[in-house]
């Protein structure tokens, strides 16, 4: 079995796998990732796990893991089963390599957008031969509240209440209808701008908020919340075949 270990800017999620198949997750701390490491190996028998991490985390922690199991660190000179065609791949995100690796795992030889809407919105593109061009970096919903608030003197911060009336008839209404049909316009027309050059095109949403949004985007596509876990899988998978 494989332990997946995500980084991410908010939390850490650790997943486990058999085989292509999500036997477990849980989230975690840098705190207290060793104990709940040491609980998923008294549950189940893990052979090896892939560490991703878009934020610092101290070189003592990965060391401790490296003591519990063989442990694979994701970087821009890890093996993948994609061909990166970024013109700056060293400053490519680990998490967005893991996107694109499931992409091409799950719509093998196909056009494919993955959008994931996380701290930040990506999107990233692979196209039909798996060669992986880039994309786009944009602000995430909770970012924009944050930024709103933030960077003015009397915008209160608000959470997440959508609407489908895009006039706002108070302050915190109009928080809502700017930034949630502002989001939604975005990708609906990022998303028709990718259609009009690649007519075959598959989309995939996958995030925290990828539910709430699906339900929003009149486009078809296909959402999830785990892509990114799926393509650590895949990513430890190739490697460990190679």
């Amino acid at each position: 079995m494989n332990l997946v270990i995500d980084v991410g800017n908010t939390r850490i999620k650790m997943a486990v796998f058999e085989d292509n198949r999500l036997q477990s997750l849980v989230f975690s701390d840098e705190k207290n990732i060793l104990k709940e490491i040491e609980k998923l190996m008294h549950i189940f028998p893990i052979q090896q796990g892939i560490l991703s991490s878009v934020r610092l985390i101290s070189q003592k922690t990965v060391l401790k893991i490296a003591k519990l199991i063989p442990i694979l660190e994701l970087s821009s000179e890890t093996n993948t089963p994609f061909s990166n065609l970024y013109k700056t791949p060293k400053t490519l995100g680990v998490d967005r390599i893991a996107l694109i690796a499931a992409a091409v795992v799950n719509y093998p030889n196909k056009n494919t957008l993955v959008i994931d809407t996380g701290t930040c919105i990506t999107f990233d593109f692979v196209n039909n031969k798996n060669e992986y061009l880039g994309g786009a970096i944009s602000l995430g919903i909770e970012m924009r509240y944050k930024a709103l608030h933030q960077f003015t003197s009397k915008l209160p911060l608000i959470k997440l209440n959508y609407s489908e009336n895009i006039i706002g008839k108070t302050t915190e209404e109009c928080i809502n209808s700017g930034v949630l049909h502002g989001v939604t316009q975005e990708i609906t027309g990022i998303i028709s701008q990718y259609k009009n050059k690649f007519t075959d095109l598959t989309v995939v949403l996958t995030g925290g908020d990828a539910i709430f949004l699906s339900k929003q985007l009149k486009s078809s596509i296909f959402a999830t919340e785990n892509f990114l876990l799926e393509g650590l899988n895949e990513i430890l998978n190739f490697n460990k075949a190679e």
